[in-house]
């Protein structure tokens, strides 16, 4: 929550509006003001207040149909909102509570009771700021916004979904001659690198083991075009990896090359583990074979590498070369891969 909470006063009666003012003034906090329900959407989309203080009988959009329209949102529902209004009747008043209202209160309203209820609203408000915050920090962007709408549940989906795994090569020979210090402010500064594009494009960093990550596209729902979108990722990790050692180079640090494997597929994606300790993955046999796929580029030597599933899907003018039929270890069927130009 911001230092001085924001509060929207929403009202048609300049009266009402004056007075509300009055009453919160000595109370250290930034008051915004509409005069109809549109106005207010928009304010609250702009400004994100923390508390909204609303009238329902207004011009343009009635109370109710903001309430209805800012709980239907997911960014925005959680500012909590404390109906202030002439309408008092019972269907009122449980209409208000069912559509989102944190509280309902009678004009004229008690000023003592007014104090009491924007305290409260605003405590619960930062708790679930809080509350986003260390899920955003555990989690990636995506899985807490998820877990934030839809609550934690185990189990899973199948689904199509296209997954990369990325790894530093000679990661273990770079660890040996350098220091600890040294090695976790590499790990730190190109997985921000790496982050970056993959989120651009969709996708989502699933795990990070040491040096390697796995990240998923698809599974969230966010693109319609996983493979093209993995691809993509990949041929702009490799050209920020560039820059990357340039700057490494220039500071007299050793340069680093990676490899990156992707495939396409049927997964089980969703919340593995106990009730107590879980996490939002993927499994099956689309998840092995890109974590074997990442694996060969350290033989054949090419930064990507694709299987025939992921191929299928790109455009003609994603260049690619063929590499043939390749039997990973533990599987019987060859895989034909392919290996994406960068240049």
């Amino acid at each position: 929550m911001h230092q001085k909470p924001k509060v929207l006063i929403v009202d048609d009666e300049p009266f009402n509006v004056d007075y509300l003012e009055q009453e919160l003034e000595d109370l250290n906090y930034d008051i915004l003001t509409a005069v109809n329900g549109r106005e207010a959407l928009d304010k609250i989309q702009s400004e994100r207040p923390d508390l909204v203080l609303l009238d329902i009988m207004m011009p343009v959009m009635d109370g109710f149909a903001v309430l209805s329209r800012l709980k239907a949102d997911a960014v925005l529902r959680d500012i909590p909102v404390i109906v202030i209004s002439a309408a008092n009747d019972l269907e009122s008043v449980a209409k208000g509570i069912q559509q989102g209202a944190e509280d309902y209160l009678p004009k004229p309203f008690e000023p003592t009771l007014l104090h009491a209820r924007i305290s409260a609203s605003l405590e619960k408000k930062s708790l679930r700021d809080q509350h986003r915050k260390l899920l955003h920090t555990f989690a990636t962007e995506e899985v807490a916004e998820e877990l934030m709408k839809n609550g934690f549940s185990l189990g899973g989906r199948s689904l199509d979904a296209t997954i990369m795994f990325a790894d530093i090569r000679s990661f273990t020979t770079y660890t040996e001659k350098h220091e600890a210090a040294d090695v976790v402010e590499l790990l730190n500064s190109y997985f921000a690198t790496m982050f970056k594009p993959i989120s651009s494009h969709g996708g989502i960093v699933n795990q990070i083991i040491g040096d390697g990550l796995m990240a998923l596209f698809g599974t969230l729902g966010k693109t319609n075009d996983n493979r093209i979108q993995a691809v993509l990722t990949a041929i702009e990790m490799v050209k920020m990896l560039k820059g990357f050692n340039e700057e490494r180079v220039a500071e007299n640090k050793a340069p680093i090359t990676i490899g990156i494997g992707i495939a396409s597929g049927t997964v089980m994606a969703g919340y593995a583990g106990t009730h107590h300790r879980a996490t939002y993955t993927c499994v099956g046999d689309t998840v092995n074979l890109a974590a074997r796929i990442e694996s060969h580029t350290k033989i054949v030597g090419c930064p990507i590498l694709i299987d025939a599933e992921t191929r299928a899907s790109l455009p003609e003018s994603m260049s690619v070369d063929s590499l043939g039929e390749v039997v990973f270890k533990g599987k019987s069927i060859p895989i034909q891969i392919y290996s994406v130009r960068t240049g």
